[in-house]
């Protein structure tokens, strides 16, 4: 039985647990639910997380572990050639998992019988043809080992999809009779449900945490191999930028950090006078018809993919520049440059500085403009020097998470400013950043035994923690600011 069908029958058992376990409440009372302990829905939600629960949890614990201990087995028979080491071992079994997806796909399609496709041999039948007649590609002549394997993959994920299926059919059936046979008039049913409620939302809130762990952890062992293979000092205070996967490599990081920072910093000298000044107008001068149509029209910049905005640096801002700025001036003759990247990332921030700003104005409190007003200020001595200042940290809060937002950017930067790792001042010219770097390392055939791809690594790390501190500290101020008029 497949997981969609498992699922199916899943639902199925517990929308009956609803309906019995409800019943069977209002029947231990003869149909009076006011000497139910709970509500009616309360035994019935009770029954359907009695068939949830247990169920749901062996389905998917089977499905992380069936693949593990299958390979495991897998492994145990294949020569030593093909399981030398890890990059091998991982390679023969991706090509095992292929074959055996491919026999599976001939046997669905009618191409193949399931007798065939236990019985099939390298010796009498090319297994390359007749997957490929079915639509399954394979880089290479199957050997006789990798389809025996296949062959044994395929058996023991089939008798393992049959004990998923009888584990999980049976926790659900088991389910059932326990939710249905608990409610009663005097089980508390009520506080189960919300116990579990309470779990589920404790497991959500957890997931963030978990993520920032893992990303953590990911980041920091590889981050700990790289420097044991390349001098942290060349790394931090070098300022070349030249990989050789030859060897020879000069993975200085100064470079990179200087075209991050210096793009950054044009994406903000764009993004914060306009979207700040767009937030006042619409804040405190348009009419709410005005209002209306010009915040929504804003917004949709937000919602245009970035690779939009990485094809109009390409296409317009690159050339314009160029043609009206840096060749006049003899800066430069080329149309990626940090001006170009940081003007087209400040447009793409404009909408988030603007929203933010706007929501962080409309904040302040009506009495401070209306007393402000009414010692006789006008609306801009208003704006100037009562609403700005009140709304400083939030708007300063905003600020910083839009530059956490720049530095990120990874697509504008590869089309608009190039990819040359350089240390320079002319706007003009092209640089890069460390996420456009961290890309081109991990990008291709890469050997992750090499400094080469694993400095990628030790950019993504850097560049985590820059950014983590622009955010904390983006959002103390901003909860320095919210406790103002609490």
């Amino acid at each position: 039985m497949s997981v969609l069908m498992i699922l199916a029958a899943i639902a199925v058992l517990a929308i009956a647990a609803y309906f019995l376990a409800r019943q069977r409440a209002l029947a231990s009372t003869n149909g009076n639910p006011r000497l139910l302990h709970s509500l009616p829905l309360y035994y019935g939600w009770y029954g359907t997380i009695a068939v949830l629960l247990p169920s749901l949890a062996a389905l998917a614990l089977w499905l992380i572990v069936q693949p593990m201990v299958i390979e495991a087995r897998i492994s145990q028979n294949l020569p030593a050639s093909l399981i030398a080491d890890a990059s091998k071992r991982e390679l023969t079994m991706a090509d095992v998992r292929r074959v055996a997806g491919g026999l599976d796909t001939a046997v669905a399609m009618g191409t193949m019988s399931e007798d065939e496709a236990r019985q099939v041999r390298t010796e009498s039948t090319n297994v390359r043809d007749k997957l490929a007649a079915v639509g399954v590609a394979l880089g290479s002549e199957v050997s006789k080992e990798v389809l025996s394997a296949a062959q044994d993959y395929r058996e023991l994920a089939s008798w393992g999809a049959a004990g998923r299926t009888a584990l999980v059919i049976v926790l659900a059936v088991l389910g059932l009779f326990w939710g249905v046979t608990r409610a009663k008039a005097d089980f508390r049913a009520r506080n189960r449900v919300e116990q579990v409620v309470l779990g589920l939302l404790i497991a959500a809130s957890s997931i963030a945490i978990l993520t920032t762990v893992g990303i953590l952890w990911s980041m920091i062992s590889e981050t700990f191999d790289f420097f044991s293979k390349y001098p942290i000092q060349d790394f931090f205070f070098s300022l070349t930028w030249s990989p050789n996967f030859r060897g020879g490599s000069d993975l200085g990081i100064l470079p990179l950090i200087w075209g991050t920072l210096y793009i950054t910093v044009v994406s903000m000298l764009v993004s914060v006078p306009i979207g700040l000044f767009a937030a006042i107008y619409l804040a405190e001068y348009a009419s709410k018809p005005v209002r209306a149509w010009v915040k929504p029209l804003i917004e949709v910049i937000a919602g245009i993919p970035t690779v939009v905005f990485g094809i109009f640096a390409l296409v317009t801002v690159g050339p314009a520049l160029r043609d009206w700025f840096a060749a006049p001036l003899g800066l430069g003759d080329s149309g990626s440059s940090v001006m170009t990247a940081g003007i087209v990332i400040g447009i793409l921030n404009i909408p988030f500085i603007s929203s933010l700003s706007d929501d962080i104005i409309n904040a302040v409190p009506q009495s401070l403009r209306d007393g402000s007003l009414g010692l006789g200020a006008t609306r801009s001595e208003t704006v100037k020097q009562v609403i700005l200042p009140a709304a400083l940290p939030g708007i300063v809060g905003a600020i910083l998470m839009a530059a956490s937002r720049a530095i990120g950017e990874t697509m504008i930067v590869v089309m608009g400013a190039g990819a040359a790792a350089k240390l320079s001042l002319n706007p003009f010219e092209a640089m890069t950043t460390m996420t456009v770097k961290i890309v081109g390392q991990l990008t291709g055939d890469t050997d992750f035994a090499a400094p080469e791809t694993l400095v990628a690594f030790a950019l993504g790390m850097t560049l985590f923690v820059i950014t983590l501190g622009l955010n904390i500290f983006a959002l103390w101020i901003v909860r320095k600011y919210r406790e103002q008029y609490e």
